[in-house]
């Protein structure tokens, strides 16, 4: 092979070198880097940190002084509210669990009812949270793609239950409650009664769709393993 044949078919290029970036390109691409990476840390960190201080200077004061630690110690420990809090709540649980403790508390109930606007409260958030422990519960178990606010558009929303209520008497259809969050904020929503036939079951599950409701569609679930594969 001559010169004029490696002239007409030269050897094709495999890789183009990547264009190099200029120092202050450098200097961005960099610093977006670190963001991505210590933002997330650092606000959990702070989130974390606020709660327990909230905690700590809530219930700190209600600790009698001979049985808080800090009067013996040179310095203070961060959590001791929150742990106090715990050590409450296990020994509170431990009393219900027995005869005398049901029976106290189904005195303290009877009392409740007796006040118009507590009663509903109590009532209220005493299912929300018996639902939201209890570990058999099926409630925000599905992510479902619903039509809102009109035909055509659709929105992420979770399955909170199956009615069976009187709205559900009154409906031709078989219909499920859903919470319809919002935007980046998804303890704000909307409670809807949906056909479940106008549903569409997504195989995402309850924490994929709220990152994907939280990151406002720029966290792909695409890219996150699926319900039925854990």
């Amino acid at each position: 092979m001559d010169d004029n044949d490696e002239q007409q078919n030269p050897e094709p290029v495999l890789f183009e070198p990547a264009p190099k970036l200029s120092f202050f390109h450098r200097v961005r691409r960099y610093f977006l880097t670190g963001l991505v990476v210590a933002a997330p840390i650092g606000i959990t960190i702070y989130i974390g940190w606020w709660f327990i201080t909230f905690v700590d200077d809530n219930v700190k004061p209600l600790i009698p002084a001979i049985y808080n630690p800090e009067n013996y110690l040179p310095f203070s420990i961060p959590g001791l509210g929150l742990v106090a809090v715990f050590i409450f709540l296990v020994i509170l649980g431990a009393l219900t669990a027995n005869l005398f403790g049901r029976a106290l508390i189904r005195f303290g109930e009877r009392i409740v009812d007796r006040m118009p606007v507590v009663r509903s409260v109590y009532g209220t958030l005493k299912q929300i949270f018996e639902t939201v422990v209890e570990q058999d519960t099926k409630s925000f178990s599905d992510v479902v793609l619903v039509e809102y606010p009109r035909k055509g558009i659709w929105a992420i929303a979770f399955v909170s239950a199956e009615n069976t209520s009187e709205i559900q008497d009154k409906m031709a259809d078989h219909v499920v409650n859903l919470f319809l969050p919002t935007t980046p904020n998804p303890t704000s929503g909307f409670l809807l009664f949906v056909p479940k036939k106008d549903l569409i079951y997504l195989d995402m599950t309850p924490d994929q769709g709220a990152k994907y409701v939280i990151s406002a569609g720029l966290v792909n679930p695409e890219d996150l393993p699926r319900k039925d594969a854990e």
